[in-house]
């Protein structure tokens, strides 16, 4: 029997027999076919979130929201909407594309429990959670912190039927798949298939998100996998295989927050526990070609004790490496390298030098993870992570409260950040031009700004190329982000690196080239370079180190002022420390001069006191994905 303590959304599965009969007929819906014109080459940034939550997902309703897939595809689309707390919602730039990603497990159980009838539910239990599931956000919550404690009791034991839980999910998904084929318009916004896979052993994250390629007349043929079915990564890529084989589709997953996996997503070992096969790295590298390096439950690019000499380092990092997800297991310093993707990339050179194969060779995307049902990015428009911490009419603290959730280990609601955005490469804006982008890894990661980051690496670009068609050049004579260096020609790598300021955000501090290799006694090494920066008369101090960028916030409005940094930074950069015998990855990081974080807006807003140790400001960043260099055999 699959173990109840597997997954906190469990508990919803218990309805599955209660309220069999209780949804409504499965719905049709056609995939939209249109010819969309490709460019020769990518030439436009789409702007997305792979990650968001309507009150279909058990803890998403459980905990407050009452929007659902329709109200979120049309507020991505730019439409305003009302929040469940009766807030006013609209984005100041509609998104290009969305996967609403709500938990496979229990699926619209919460909300079937909510809408029933009372008087058929069979139990004073169900008949309890119904009425406060009804009776406003806070008694909601409650609700569903009784229906998780509730999993793993003995009177909980022997209702978990995986089967019957796949067959109950069926008719929400039909559904589903139709309301987003209906709102995918090839060409102008895409709205993807899929769901997420909540594997969490011992409260350890292993979340993957699951994005389709394709419409409902394939993805309708299968239901979500469950993390009750399986909570092993390992089964999801299997049935992913499954569906490609019996479909003829296609079918990715993205990891996210590493940061709270205590050690296990990014592991030196295999399923079995050896050391990772050659096969087995082959297998997770097709499965997962990007990752979510950054979201609301905090940033898992680097950490500063695995990263000491980068001082940009500690971004997103407080309060996410104290513990795992459900803030019931500690998190130790040995936990960290399987924690954060700068890591997982050194050790897929690692694991590649052994076998020949790197299974952690993968592009950064960011989203946002939102429970509300809202994709917001932004600092001065952030709705929460869930109901319970969105913004209200009337003046209240979200900021300074323990989360729901963990409060023994110390975390609060603002260490939470305002979310992330995936930016696509892609020749259209159709669902499988931005898989294929994803695919091949052509994609980067932003913590909310939209800035346009584009590189390209190869051996014999020269400054001048930066006064000419650069970008076409990029693809003529090398990679773009997420390729392998062609075969090597002579000297060092050399890349061009080009970052344009968010049109309506903050100026840039500096590009930075992160460097990781592995030497020929299997030791990963990694180093940051500032290679183009926004003030040129600064003189670099002993030991190569750009100064501070300086600071305009003013927490009083709160505000700042582009007076500082530049609109837009590029150069033709070559590795001044390369060695041809070394595999090596190389990606970009782009930093933002100082910005207000949400929280001071929200002590604005409600004329909070915050203490302290609250971070009011930040230095917002983009991720490129990496480019390899691997030495010939």
């Amino acid at each position: 029997m699959i173990s109840m303590a597997r997954s906190p959304w469990f508990a919803a599965s218990l309805l599955a027999l209660a309220l069999a009969g209780c949804g409504k007929a499965p719905g049709g819906g056609a995939e939209q076919q249109a010819e969309v014109p490709l460019a020769p080459y990518p030439q436009q940034v789409l702007w997305g979130d792979t990650h968001l939550h309507t009150a279909n997902s058990p803890d998403a309703f459980g905990f407050g929201n009452r929007l659902g897939p329709e109200e979120a595809l049309r507020f991505a689309q730019g439409e305003e909407v009302t929040s469940t707390m009766g807030v006013k919602a609209k984005l100041a730039r509609p998104l290009d594309f969305l996967v609403i990603a709500d938990h496979s497990d229990g699926l619209g159980f919460v909300q079937k429990l909510a809408d029933a009838p009372r008087f058929l539910l069979p139990n004073d239990t169900l008949k309890r959670w119904h009425d406060m599931f009804n009776a406003g956000p806070e008694e909601s919550a409650k609700a569903m912190n009784e229906m998780i404690d509730s999993a793993g009791s003995q009177a909980a034991k022997g209702l978990a039927d995986p089967k019957q839980m796949e067959e109950d999910t069926r008719d929400m998904w039909t559904d589903h798949v139709a309301l987003i084929d209906d709102y995918n318009q090839p060409g102008k916004f895409t709205a993807f298939i899929g769901y997420e896979y909540t594997s969490m052993p011992g409260g350890n994250n292993l979340h993957r998100v699951v994005m389709f390629r394709d419409g409902g007349d394939r993805a309708g043929k299968v239901v979500p996998f469950l993390s009750q079915t399986s909570d092993k990564p390992e089964d999801l890529w299997s049935y992913m295989e499954a569906y490609e084989r019996d479909t003829g589709g296609r079918v990715l997953a993205i990891p996210h927050n590493s940061n709270v996996s205590n050690g296990l997503m990014f592991q030196l070992t295999g399923p079995g526990g050896g050391p990772m096969s050659a096969a087995e790295a082959r297998r997770r590298a097709a499965r997962e070609p990007v990752v979510e390096i950054t979201q609301i439950k905090g940033d898992s690019e680097a950490h500063p004790f695995l990263s000491p000499s980068d001082e940009f380092a500690g971004f997103g990092v407080a309060g996410w490496d104290v513990a795992n997800l459900n803030a019931k297991q500690a998190t130790t310093p040995d936990m960290y390298a399987g924690n954060y993707v700068r890591e997982a990339l050194k050790r897929g050179l690692l694991i590649e030098q052994r076998t020949g194969v790197n299974p952690y060779r993968f592009g950064l995307i960011g989203s946002t993870d939102s429970h509300t049902g809202l994709a917001t990015g932004d600092e001065d428009n952030f709705f929460g992570k869930h109901t319970g911490n969105e913004p209200r009419p009337e003046a209240r603290d979200r900021v300074t409260p323990a989360m729901e959730l963990g409060t023994n280990l110390g975390r609060f609601n603002w260490q939470y950040l305002a979310g992330g955005y995936a930016a696509v490469w892609a020749r259209a804006n159709t669902r499988e031009e931005i898989f294929d982008a994803m695919m091949r890894r052509e994609v980067y990661s932003t913590t909310g700004p939209r800035m346009v980051l584009r590189v390209f690496g190869g051996w014999d670009f020269r400054p001048e190329d930066l006064n000419a068609d650069w970008v076409k050049a990029g693809y003529e004579r090398g990679v773009p982000m997420g390729g392998v260096l062609p075969d090597r020609k002579a000297g060092a790598p050399v890349f061009i690196l080009s970052a344009l300021k968010d049109p309506q955000g903050a100026n840039l501090d500096r590009v930075q080239v992160v460097k990781g290799w592995v030497d020929a006694a299997g030791k990963t090494h990694e180093k940051v370079f500032d290679v183009v920066w926004s003030s040129p008369e600064a003189r670099k101090i002993s030991g190569g180190k750009v100064p501070a960028v300086g600071n305009t916030v003013d927490l009083s409005k709160p505000a700042y002022a582009n007076t500082i940094g530049a609109p837009s930074l590029a150069t033709v950069w070559r590795d001044p420390q390369f060695d041809p015998a070394q595999r090596a990855f190389y990606y970009v990081r782009v930093i933002e001069i100082p910005t207000p974080r949400w929280v001071a807006f929200d002590a604005v807003r409600y004329g909070l006191k915050l203490p302290p140790e609250v971070e009011l400001i930040a230095q917002e960043r983009a991720y490129s994905s990496p480019i390899w260099y691997e030495p010939k055999s």
